[in-house]
Parts: C-alpha cells; sequence; structure tokens
C-alpha cells in the first residue's frame, strides 16, 4: 500500500456511488459498462492503494454486502429491476441508497452521472453534514435546454443537486463555461484519469498502406452515439475493415434495426460487448478509432486510444483539443469522416504525428499520477 500524499488524513473516509460499476470493479461484464464506470472503479482503486478507507454503492449484481474487492469495500443497494412500477422509485430504490449511504458512513460521496441521483445523494449529505462532489461527465449535464425536456422530478433534483454539490468537476473549460452561463455554477476543472492498457501478447501491424486496414468504433448503440454514421461511411470505404465493439445498454427498435443493418455490411465486424481487459488487442491493430457522437464529454475511449499513440478521427472535440495538439482528425459529416479517415491511413507521415502527439499528450494530462493528486486535493479541501 502507498502512503497518502497527505499522510495526515490517511482516514479520510471517501465513498463512490456508482449504480453500475460493480462490474467494472471486479472486471466482469455484467451487462452495463460505460466510460464512467471504468474510470469510477479507477479512482477507488487508486484512493485505497493510497491508504483511504474506500467504498463504492452499486446495483445489487448479487454480491455479498460489504463484499471487498482491492481494497474497496462494496455495498450494495436494491436490484436495479425490482420493485412496482411508479412506487419502486421511492421503494426500494431510493430507501436503499439511502441505507447503502449510510453503511459507508463516509466523509466525502462522489457521483459521476448527470440525472436525478445527484441531489438525493446531496440531500442525504445535506442532512447528515457530509460532503457531496459532482464529476460531470457529460456535456448535456451542463445545457439547462437539455434538462428542460426531462421529467419535472429529474428536473428538480438534478438542479437541487448541482447547487447544494459542496464541490463541482468538470472535464474542459468548455463545460466550465456552460455550467457557469447555464446554471450559475462554478467549477473546477480536473482531467479524468485513464489507465494504460496491457498489450502484452498483442500484435501491432507496422503503418503502411500496404497491410489491412483496420478502424475502430467503441461505444453503446444509441442514437446519441449516431451510429448509422459509421455504416454510412463502411459503405463508402470497402478497403478498410471496422471494428465495432459494444452493443446496446438496452433493447431498442434503433439498436436493433442497426445491428441487423450492420451484418449485411461486409467490412463492418461486430465484436459486441467484450471484457474491458481484452479490448486493448483492438486498438492496437487500428490506424484510428472513429467517434461519430452527436456529443460527449471527454470520452474514455480517446483516452485509451490516445495511451497507446492511435489517433481519433471524430465528430466531436473536446475543448478543440483535437485540432489544436494534432491528436487526430476532426469531421462534420458522414462525408468529412470518409475524407479524414482516408487520410489518416494513406499518409504515414501524417499518422505518425498524430500517433505522437496523441501519446504524448495522454502521458502529460491523464495518467494516474498526473490526474488523481488533484482528486486528493480537491476530496480533502471539501473536507477542509
Amino acid at each position: 500500500m502507498k502512503t497518502p500524499i497527505h499522510g495526515q488524513n490517511s482516514k479520510l473516509r471517501i465513498s463512490f456511488v456508482a449504480h453500475f460499476a460493480y462490474g467494472p470493479l471486479i472486471r466482469v461484464d455484467t451487462g452495463h459498462i460505460g466510460g464512467v464506470e471504468i474510470q469510477t472503479s479507477l479512482m477507488a482503486r487508486w484512493f485505497a492503494n493510497h491508504g483511504y478507507d474506500v467504498s463504492m454503492i452499486t446495483w445489487d449484481e448479487g454480491q455479498p454486502d460489504g463484499l471487498i474487492v482491492d481494497g474497496v469495500r462494496v455495498f450494495k443497494m436494491c436490484r436495479q429491476d425490482v420493485g412496482m412500477k411508479g412506487l419502486r422509485f421511492f421503494w426500494p430504490k431510493w430507501t436503499s441508497l439511502y441505507r447503502a449511504m449510510g453503511k459507508a458512513n463516509a466523509d466525502v460521496y462522489y457521483y459521476n452521472t448527470g440525472d436525478l441521483g445527484l441531489g438525493q445523494i446531496a440531500m442525504w449529505c445535506r442532512r447528515h453534514d457530509r460532503k457531496c462532489v459532482y464529476s460531470v461527465s457529460a456535456n448535456r449535464a451542463c445545457d439547462p435546454k437539455y434538462y428542460a425536456l426531462e421529467p419535472l422530478r429529474e428536473r428538480i433534483l438534478y438542479r437541487y443537486g448541482l447547487r447544494h454539490a459542496h464541490s463541482v468537476i468538470v472535464q474542459t473549460r468548455h463545460q466550465q463555461q456552460m455550467l457557469r452561463e447555464g446554471f450559475g455554477i462554478d467549477s473546477t476543472v480536473i482531467p479524468m484519469p485513464c489507465e494504460l492498457l496491457d498489450t502484452s501478447g498483442c500484435v501491432h501491424p507496422e503503418i503502411s498502406c500496404e497491410e489491412s486496414l483496420h478502424v475502430l468504433w467503441v461505444g453503446r448503440i444509441s442514437e446519441e452515439k449516431r451510429f448509422e454514421w459509421l455504416l454510412d461511411v463502411a459503405e463508402q470505404c470497402p478497403e478498410i475493415t471496422f471494428d465495432v465493439v459494444g452493443a446496446s445498454n438496452a433493447n431498442s427498435d434503433y439498436a436493433s434495426a442497426l445491428t441487423k443493418r450492420a451484418a449485411r455490411i461486409l467490412n463492418v465486424k461486430m465484436h459486441g460487448r467484450i471484457p474491458h481487459a481484452e479490448i486493448a488487442k483492438h486498438y492496437y491493430r487500428s490506424r484510428a478509432l472513429c467517434c461519430t457522437s452527436a456529443y460527449e464529454g471527454f470520452p474514455n475511449t480517446f483516452l485509451e486510444a490516445w495511451s497507446l499513440g492511435i489517433p481519433t478521427v471524430s465528430t466531436f472535440d473536446p475543448d478543440g483539443l483535437i485540432a489544436k495538439l494534432g491528436l487526430g482528425w476532426n469531421a462534420s459529416s458522414v462525408d468529412e469522416l470518409v475524407d479524414r479517415l482516408r487520410t489518416a491511413i494513406s499518409t504515414p507521415e501524417k499518422w505518425h504525428a498524430a500517433s505522437h502527439a496523441a501519446r504524448s499528450y495522454y502521458l502529460k494530462n491523464h495518467t494516474l499520477d498526473a490526474t488523481m493528486p488533484k482528486f486528493e486535493k480537491l476530496f480533502l479541501d471539501v473536507v477542509g
């Protein structure tokens, strides 16, 4: 166990409220996984490894209550799918959350999802004189226009949580500006951590125009990810193999229709949801990571790709970093995605420049050593 940077605070109790993070914490696919859950479990392990009393609150996935994983004690709520419709919002979901928060008995509760859960957590912390830290995961969480479209209880509880959190963390200057202008909330910019993927045993092809060309797409098949754009691109680029890692977190007509369409496109390979530990081989053989999202926060997939020197070709550019630092190529339409991907795979000198820039940016800004002391300082300052 490593010594805490602030040794006198080694008994600080930190609880991560992360409903779907049990799977990433134990490194098993439980049916729902995303960048938020991967980052939260990574942060929890880091704090536990540095001498802090760390817990995590998740859905009941069949695990024993109070199970310890890598030094993190897991307290479970109810199962996600239990209860009577209309009533289960209050019981057993809300009540089991509060019961688990009481068991955790933490000084600081950290939450990383922009929904009504933030209000529930902030309310409990206010009542029990504990601290609530909220970390923004997506740009839409900073936009009051988005929440105007949500159900009333979602709007009320999210706004309550945003105004009563003791500290708000954002990933980009753009999010900071949106929160200030949209909600009048001040925030602290802290880059999110990303662990370097284990590439032992992976075979990395030399970058040359003659070899098989692979482009990677990773994510949920949901409307904001615009998976149909990738399929449009694939149909125009038969010379490229598009590896798709991910699936829908919930059954939908949208996901079903696009999955069937993808099966008919010969150069699209659907790998489905795979354990996170196995994703390195897909990054490692790819010339680029392709993002087709309408909006994001700061995708964990970008950080994973950049950590291996894989540039991005993306419709989303956090704080304009891709364009400003040359971490890949930006696009705003299907035709532009096609053009930028062909640039990436047909000009080795440009690819190498982007690869070097991406790797350098990751090492400077998003390793555990670069990011976690900033979270540690903020938590200690909040407790005061």
